[in-house]
């Protein structure tokens, strides 16, 4: 049933003569995209790591070695894996519906939103229950968060009237939910934004709603629509929201972008926020990509409110290189142990053409700075056709730190990889020039 994969510290060329992070090849078959990763803060050997459409490796000896498994649903897994922990242990694992099997060909794809859980560090899942049944409607772009103080998980979405539709009747909308059982059962779906988008999947569409939690309870979220991030929040666990959403934030030329040698790409918001101890507790930071510099000049940014979301600090540009360059899907997590940032992106800054690294960058200071290091071993040209995801990963704890991204070789193949990374070792690759 489980299948026993080799921890693949494997070099896949010397790229550069300095020594970097081992890169971990986590999966090669099956079209494997769309990672997520998290580190179980109860136990931070425990490592769990997810793909489309339905996989699922685990490592209990702090990523020296892993297994690989698939997950079933009685609603069906189609992808859009989500993974988080709680503060108990327990880890999370949500995903998109297709309860007939028949995935496109049937109507009722995307159905709902389905939540499992484990509570041996991902080896065995719970059936599961489901949130936003709203049949015909489609459920998509899920994302979560556990209250580390209370027994509460927070879910958004997009709600998509008919997905791909372009009728004007036909809109898109940020839903919330909420559950206090593991996830057996979800408060009923109620709308958060204030203005609809289209359904085409585009620049005119609410998605990438990333749900927050902080010091004193409170819900975070942001979205993007057209060039704008919109932020909202409920100081009630999600009983009432603000009456009129804050635009934290413009997304340069909207969040759907062109990449070359990417099928589709976007810059969708990560929302977090400080839980930690330290000088920053309570600051919400807004991560995301746009192309405010141009259609060849895409960078990753960072904003951040130190009021609850009331105002918002002027965009900071977290790639460090010079101008001209494609920096693009990027992902951001807090270690709440220290309030220390941490973002992964692809990264082009080294090559002339398609060629792509992935970089990792880091702040001490509350996202005033950062430091970039180059994580992979070698660079890669994904090409336009196959499919190469929408997002990568990246979670962070008492100093540990796993990325987690999408590969793609040159006859269109994906992998997904991992490298597990520390904080000390991050600064002495810094102090080594980075790369």
């Amino acid at each position: 049933m489980t299948a026993r994969i080799c921890c693949c510290l494997l070099m896949l060329g010397v790229y550069q003569l300095r020594a970097q992070f081992p890169n971990i090849l986590l999966d090669e078959q099956g079209a494997p995209s769309e990672p997520s990763i998290v580190i179980n803060p109860t136990n931070p050997d425990n490592i769990v790591a997810a793909a489309i459409i339905d996989k699922v490796y685990v490592s209990m000896d702090g990523g020296k070695s892993w297994t690989k498994d698939h997950i079933q649903s009685r609603y069906g897994v189609w992808g859009d894996p989500c993974l988080l922990a709680d503060a108990k242990g327990n880890v999370y694992y949500l995903h998109l519906s297709d309860p007939t099997g028949n995935n496109w060909s049937s109507e009722e794809i995307l159905d709902r939103i389905v939540c499992q859980y484990s509570a041996d560090g991902g080896k065995s899942w719970s059936k599961g229950g489901y949130m936003g049944f709203h049949h015909p409607k489609d459920q998509d772009k899920e994302w979560a968060i556990a209250d580390p103080r209370s027994k509460y998980l927070y879910a958004t979405w997009t709600q998509f009237d008919k997905y791909g539709s372009k009728a004007d009747t036909d809109k898109s909308n940020i839903l919330f939910a909420r559950s206090k059982n593991k996830g057996k059962k979800w408060s009923k779906s109620v709308r958060i934004n204030q203005f609809s988008g289209n359904c085409i999947d585009d620049d005119g569409t609410t998605e990438g709603a990333v749900p927050a939690v902080g010091p004193n309870g409170e819900v975070y979220v942001a979205w993007a629509l057209n060039e704008h991030i919109y932020f909202d929040r409920s100081t009630d666990r999600g009983k009432t929201w603000l009456e009129q959403d804050v635009v934290a934030a413009d997304i340069g030329g909207g969040w759907d972008m062109e990449i070359p040698g990417v099928g589709r790409a976007n810059g969708m918001p990560v929302t977090l926020c400080d839980l930690s101890n330290g000088p920053h507790r309570g600051t919400i930071y807004l991560n995301f990509a746009d192309q405010r510099n141009g259609a060849h000049d895409t960078d990753v940014w960072l904003v951040k409110s130190t009021d609850g979301g009331n105002t918002w600090s002027s965009p900071k540009r977290i790639n460090d290189d010079g101008p001209g360059k494609h920096q693009f899907f990027t992902w951001m997590a807090i270690d709440q142990t220290t309030g220390y940032l941490y973002t992964v992106f692809y990264d082009r800054r080294n090559h002339f053409g398609n060629q792509t690294d992935v970089y990792v960058a880091y702040s001490t200071d509350g996202g005033e700075h950062f430091v970039n290091v180059k994580i992979s071993e070698s660079p890669f040209t994904p090409r336009k056709g196959p499919f190469f995801g929408d997002y990568n990963n990246i979670s962070a704890h008492a100093g540990r730190i796993c990325p987690i991204w999408t590969r793609m070789d040159a006859q269109g193949n994906t992998s997904v990889w991992t490298a597990v990374l520390s904080h000390q070792g991050l600064l002495q690759q810094a102090a080594a020039g980075g790369e």
